[in-house]
């Protein structure tokens, strides 16, 4: 019997929804156009959803005319946005999430007590120029335990590591390894940066693997969290692990063989899209669908008070 095993949780966490219900709101409240600094997550689908009802995306302050109003992305931003933002008379809505926003406290709170700061992330992502950004002249970026080894510091004695909140969890305990032994007196952070909504979409995806022969994460090739969940799946023993945004990007050449196909989905992915992936399926003949559910969330953010006083929610 041909089958899907569906992983949960799987697709919009938290910090998401409140992003994308940022941008719908302030559409609602201000009219079009609503300008976003950068995507407001990464996924093509909400990206575009939103540019049809009237947001328009760019990708730095000065591009947004003088007295508009400019959603600050759920990945976060550098102080030095901010203030170039004031410059222009804008109307700002951070729509930072406030996970990531605590690695920012964190990251303050070291740099002011005089620590050097070793950020566990991806050159150019988003989250991690907004973060190091917050103390860009103690803040060190490395991709992995490859870049440890040609690390310069200023005093090994005085080091504390932070990392992006959507890494793999076993790839990150990989290199704070790796820092640790390089710099024996580096200090961890208070408190595990990697969010909670990526850590469980890792483990569903662990746990539904081995009966998996091919997974589908549905995610944007921008999208870190989707791309570490493909990595995970491969990593857990899954032979065939494919990323797409759309239910047509799927070759049918991938399901040969399988009797089994593991779905689940980024955390900035619409529900919608999974659904459609999992109708395609059954038209290729796995009409039997499981769920695997390693945990159940129900963590929400409260709006940005920018938007909560403005449209009065």
């Amino acid at each position: 019997m041909r089958k899907v095993l569906l992983a949960s949780p799987r697709g919009y966490c938290a910090g998401v929804d409140r992003a994308v219900q940022t941008v719908e709101l302030s559409l609602e409240h201000y009219g079009a156009p609503v300008y976003v600094r950068k995507e407001i997550v990464h996924n093509r689908h909400v990206v575009d959803t939103l540019t049809e009802a009237g947001a328009i995306f760019v990708n730095e302050v000065d591009e947004v005319p003088e007295g508009s109003v400019l959603v600050f992305s759920a990945h976060g931003i550098a102080p030095s946005v901010m203030e170039e933002a004031k410059t222009r008379n804008l109307t700002t809505i951070n729509a930072t999430c406030p996970l990531v926003k605590k690695v920012h406290g964190e990251a303050r709170r070291f740099a002011k007590h005089g620590k050097e700061i070793i950020l566990i992330g991806h050159r150019g992502h988003e989250e991690v120029e907004g973060t190091a950004g917050e103390a860009p002249e103690q803040t060190y970026v490395v991709e992995g335990p490859e870049d440890v080894a040609a690390l310069q510091v200023k005093d090994p004695s005085s080091l504390v590591w932070l990392s992006q909140t959507t890494l793999s969890v076993d790839e990150t305990k990989d290199t704070v390894k790796v820092l640790h032994d390089r710099f024996p007196e580096i200090s961890d952070p208070p408190s595990d940066d990697i969010c909670y909504a990526t850590q469980n979409r890792q483990g569903a995806v662990k746990a539904m693997a081995e009966q998996c022969d091919v997974v589908i994460v549905v995610g944007s090739r921008n999208s870190s969290n989707s791309v570490r969940l493909r990595e995970v799946a491969e990593q857990a023993g899954v032979k065939k692990s494919y990323l797409v945004d759309y239910a047509h990007e799927i070759d049918d050449a991938w399901l040969e063989d399988a009797e089994t196909v593991g779905v689940t989905s980024g955390a900035s992915v619409p529900e919608v899209l999974v659904e459609e992936v999992v109708a395609y399926l059954s038209g290729q003949g796995f009409d039997h669908v499981e769920e695997v559910e390693t945990v159940r969330e129900d963590m929400s953010f409260q709006l940005p008070p920018e938007i909560r006083k403005a449209a009065g929610c």
